[in-house]
């Protein structure tokens, strides 16, 4: 009971003074027609290791990279990761663990961040806290009140008794309306009831409310597996691991979809083609920048350094110079400024379990 309500408390002060870190956040933009996307570079020795990196989340303000790995160092099965530079475009430097108030011995994964900087919200198997005996992996979340400290993350609280279904939650994906006063949650779950392996859910939660029920979302799910995804800020453009043939990490390319309004369905998720995905590899997970112009994910693809690595892949608008990237993944050109935020943060519901 107390740590839910120290996590209420810091919710509703963080409305009044989300400003005091706004040019660090993210608002929702306008988008016009962009370019392909440019051939994809690995992030590097210093940021890859010979494990498995992948589940990236990049910050609102670019700089701050985190990711989940079983490389060595770590409190678990899996941990959550970050990696920091001190300009957008910057190498990114050494890895660093979140520490234990985000790990467990168990497998953390998945992160993701809301718009303003303020909340983490990620996967975990861990045990404390879980709101379902038939659940495997679900969504926790964590506040920090200065968005330059990658670690001072507070200990997590579940995210919502209402999101948590049978077997496994995963990848997930927020999108946040200012004009609505609405937070969206998509992710992904193999709960009985779906079309296949895994399939992509849809949540709305109004301003200081609690998740609806998740809904399946039909037109993002196939009979395979449909796994991690990563939303525009206007909601108009979804990329996907779509269509599977076997889980995350076989035989999955990227994909994206569209729609014309937030209150339309989405299309039919399209293959990005052979520059993103490499014929006889796997690519997926992917992070999205504030400008929609940076795409982070993991792959396999040969010339790796491990099992999974990060890479990245630019585009740009087609008024706007084309930005560049070095072979240590810093990406430069010429970038527009990121606006303030107006975000809705984050809230667990009323429901949620104490974390002990």
């Amino acid at each position: 009971m107390a740590s839910r309500l120290r996590c209420t408390l810091m919710i509703v002060a963080s409305l009044s003074s989300a400003g005091s870190h706004a040019d660090n956040g993210c608002h929702q933009h306008r988008f016009d027609e962009f370019s392909e996307w440019s051939k994809p570079v690995n992030l590097g020795p210093v940021v890859n290791s010979d494990a498995s990196d992948n589940w990236p989340a990049i910050s609102p303000n670019g700089l701050s990279l985190y990711f989940a790995s079983n490389r060595f160092g770590g409190f678990g099965l899996q941990d959550l990761w970050v990696t920091h530079r001190t300009k957008p475009d910057g190498p990114w430097g050494p890895p660093r663990n979140l520490g234990p108030n985000i790990n467990t011995q168990f497998r953390d994964n998945s992160p993701t961040l809301s718009r303003d900087g303020h909340w983490l919200i990620f996967g975990s198997r861990r045990t404390a806290g879980r709101c379902r005996d038939d659940s495997n992996n679900e969504f926790f979340v964590s506040h920090r009140e200065n968005t330059d400290d990658d670690f001072g993350w507070d200990p997590p609280v579940n995210f919502g008794c209402e999101i948590s279904g049978a077997n496994e939650n995963a990848g997930l994906a927020l999108l946040e309306e200012d004009d609505k006063g609405t937070t969206t949650l998509y992710f992904s779950s193999d709960r009985p009831a779906g079309f296949g392996e895994f399939d992509v859910y849809v949540t709305r939660r109004r301003l200081l409310g609690t998740f609806d029920p998740p809904v399946l979302v039909r037109e993002l799910s196939s009979s395979r597996f449909d796994v991690g995804m990563a939303v525009r800020t206007d909601g108009l453009e979804m990329f996907v691991c779509w269509n599977s043939l076997g889980g995350i990490f076989t035989d999955c390319d990227l994909s994206a979809s569209t729609r014309e309004s937030t209150s339309e369905p989405w299309s039919t998720p399209k293959n990005l083609g052979k520059t993103i995905n490499m014929a006889g590899s796997d690519t997926s997970q992917p992070t999205l920048s504030c400008d929609a112009t940076t795409l982070y994910f993991s792959s396999n693809r040969p010339g790796g350094l491990g099992a999974g690595d990060l890479y990245v892949t630019t585009r740009h608008k087609l008024h706007d110079p084309a930005p560049v990237i070095d072979d240590s993944g810093a990406v430069g050109g010429k970038k527009g400024p990121v606006s303030p935020a107006r975000a809705i943060p984050s809230r667990p519901s009323n429901a949620q379990k104490d974390v002990n």
